[in-house]
C-alpha cells in the first residue's frame, strides 16, 4: 500500500463498488425472463453476479443449455431493457456519496475504471450526476484490454496525470484486485460489494479489505 502522503487519486470499480446497479440489472433480467414465459428471480442471487456482465445474468436466468442464437437474443433483449432503465433504482453504494465529498474536499482526484461498456457507463454516470465530478471514466471498451489487464488502470493514470503508486483502486471482484496489483496501485477489496458465496475475498491479495467506503479515508 502506498504511503498516505503520496495518494493523489482514488479509482473505483462501478458495479457493486461505486454504485448499487444490481436492482436495475435484475429488472432487465426479470423483464427478459417474463417475456420468455419464465418466472422472475429475487434480487439476491442476481446481485451476486451483477458485476460480471450480461452473459452470466442470462445463464443465471435461463441455464446453460440454450442454443447460441436464443442465448444471444435473450442477451440483447436484456441489454436493451437495461439501457432504458439504467438508473430506475440505481444509487450510490451506502456511504459512497460522503466518501466522494470528502475526497473532493481533500483535493484527492477520483474516477471510475469499469468493464462495463461505455454505451452504458457514460449515460449511467451522467444520470447519477457524477460525470462532471469524476476526473476520469474508463470503460471496458475504452482500451484494448479490459480488467484484469492493467491497461485500463494505467490509462486512467495518464488521464489523471498521476503515477500508479499515487493511486488506490477499489473493487469487489478478484479481477479488480489483480488489475490493480498488476498496475502497481494500492488495492482495496470491498466486502460490501457483489460477492458470491464462493468468493474468497481474503485470498485475492488486496492490500486492504474494507466493510464500508469511509474506511478508505484512513489510507489517503
Amino acid at each position: 500500500m502506498p504511503a498516505h502522503s503520496k495518494i493523489r487519486a482514488v479509482l473505483f470499480d462501478l458495479d457493486g463498488t461505486l454504485a448499487d446497479t444490481a436492482p436495475d440489472l435484475a429488472y432487465a433480467l426479470n423483464q427478459t425472463l417474463i417475456e420468455a414465459g419464465k418466472t422472475a428471480l429475487p434480487l439476491e442471487p442476481i446481485r451476486a453476479v451483477a458485476s460480471n456482465g450480461s452473459a452470466p445474468l442470462i445463464e443465471l436466468g435461463f441455464g446453460r443449455n440454450l442454443d447460441k442464437a436464443t442465448f444471444e437474443q435473450y442477451r440483447q433483449n436484456l441489454l436493451s431493457v437495461y439501457m432504458n432503465n439504467l438508473t430506475r433504482e440505481t444509487t450510490l453504494m451506502s456511504g459512497m456519496e460522503s466518501l466522494l465529498e470528502q475526497l473532493e474536499q481533500n483535493n484527492i482526484l477520483w474516477g471510475v475504471v469499469t468493464n462495463k461498456p461505455a454505451r452504458f457507463t457514460d449515460p449511467l454516470m451522467a444520470q447519477l450526476n457524477l460525470d462532471q465530478r469524476a476526473s476520469t471514466i474508463v470503460s471496458g471498451d475504452t482500451t484494448e484490454h479490459p480488467k484484469p489487464h492493467p491497461l485500463p488502470l494505467l490509462h486512467a493514470c495518464k488521464q489523471l496525470g498521476t503515477e500508479p503508486d499515487e493511486c488506490l483502486y477499489l473493487g469487489d471482484a478478484e479481477r479488480d484486485i489483480e488489475a490493480g496489483k498488476r498496475a502497481e496501485m494500492g488495492t482495496i477489496a470491498c466486502r460490501f460489494g457483489y460477492l458470491a458465496e464462493e468468493d474468497e475475498i481474503e485470498q485475492w491479495g488486496a492490500d486492504r479489505i474494507i466493510d464500508h467506503p469511509q474506511e478508505v479515508l484512513a489510507w489517503t
